[in-house]
């Protein structure tokens, strides 16, 4: 393998991790190669010659690192054969070096949310048609990105349910996110097109509650159960208000970078995903904004 192949494999999609150990391990070799060059041989100084000549020049104490191309293929040898000799011998250097790319993407993606936060806060805590569920005036906002058909967000569901049945005090903004399937699209429409009902979240809790995949079949099947006016539903599953509702959703998740759901905001912090402690994630979040101000909402 070339230092070309070697390099191609490390900046692939899983390889890209690898990347900074190799390149160090390189200039590391390369640079030992260089340091064990021999330097030239001098003439001696002819017999014929009186005059003293001038001192040369004292060696650089940094050594020069040369391009691939300009290795012999004995040298790209020996340096591939350093890299796997170190990588096999050291290979906790590999999960050091992919933890620390872990945490300071993690770094610039949260420094990025918080500016999308700050720059789109009007639309974020005070949407114009956007489900609110528990205290309207609550002193914490909480906001949930979400999916009708994804596993995630209906285990998050009843943790989400304890928080406002708790917490009085605390508002809730639901935001349609219907990125999975068609059916989830169609399932959105629904409970928006209930909330004109004024039964958004009874439709909400059963949609979560539902088994199995979630569509506009099994929408209606829910609406007609909970006694909605099926023929105003199925007229406003149509109208300017829902549609525009799931497009700006999509767009702010957008400017937000949310890719997945379910995707939680607790004020100006970030909780992505359904962790194990969700619920307890939530509640400390909400304490520290209670306690110390959320600077954008």
């Amino acid at each position: 393998m070339t230092v070309s192949a070697v390099l191609d494999a490390l900046t692939s999609k899983k390889g890209a991790m690898l990347l900074a150990p190799a390149i160090l391990l390189v200039g590391t070799a390369l640079a030992i190669g260089q340091q064990n060059q021999a330097p030239a041989a001098q003439p001696a100084p002819s017999a014929q010659s009186a005059a003293p000549t001038a001192p040369a020049a004292a060696p650089s104490a940094r050594p020069t690192v040369v391009a691939e191309g300009s290795l012999s293929p004995g040298q790209r040898q020996e340096v591939e054969a350093l890299i796997k000799d170190y990588l096999l011998k050291n290979p906790e250097v590999l999960m050091e070096a992919q933890n620390a790319l872990e945490a300071k993407m993690d770094k610039i993606q949260a420094e990025r949310t918080a500016v999308a936060i700050r720059q789109n806060a009007a639309e974020i805590f005070r949407p114009a048609t956007s489900p609110v569920v528990g205290n309207a005036k609550g002193d914490v906002t909480v906001i949930e990105f979400f999916d009708y058909n994804c596993p995630y967000c209906r285990k998050a569901f009843s943790e989400v349910v304890q928080l406002v049945d708790k917490d009085k005090q605390v508002k809730l903004i639901l935001k349609e996110f219907p990125i999975l399937s068609k059916g989830s699209e169609e399932a959105s429409k629904v409970a928006l097109a209930a909330k004109l009902q004024g039964k958004y979240w009874e439709m909400h809790r059963a949609l979560n509650e539902n088994q199995g995949q979630t569509n506009e079949a099994t929408a209606l099947r829910i609406a007609e159960k909970l006694g909605l006016d099926m023929a105003r539903l199925k007229k406003d599953m149509a109208s300017p208000e829902v549609k525009r509702e799931i497009d700006e959703t999509r767009a702010l998740a957008m400017k937000l970078g949310i890719q997945g759901t379910p995707h939680f905001l607790v004020g100006d912090r970030v909780i992505p995903g359904a962790p194990e402690n969700l619920l307890e994630q939530i509640k400390k979040h909400v304490a520290e904004v209670r306690k110390e101000g959320c600077k954008v909402c």
